[in-house]
């Protein structure tokens, strides 16, 4: 009987190793998941909130220069 326990223990050691394993693999799946998301959403909403006033001035400087042709 003694051995036959160790033996499923053995089993079970083993089993968790390998979930442990798989749950790192999808822990960092998901970290970098969020991180791509975050970077190819947050980037371009920074660079709108930069181009967006120098276009709005571009575009009203060259307003005023036709309205004063």
């Amino acid at each position: 009987m003694d051995q036959e326990l160790e033996a499923r223990l053995k089993a079970q050691d083993e089993k968790l190793e390998q979930i442990y394993v798989s749950v790192e693999k999808t822990r960092k799946y998901f970290l970098f998941t969020m991180v791509s998301t975050l970077v190819f959403f947050l980037v371009p909403i920074i660079g709108l909130m930069v181009a967006i006033p120098a276009l709005l001035d571009s575009l009203s400087t060259t307003s005023q220069m036709i309205n004063g042709l």
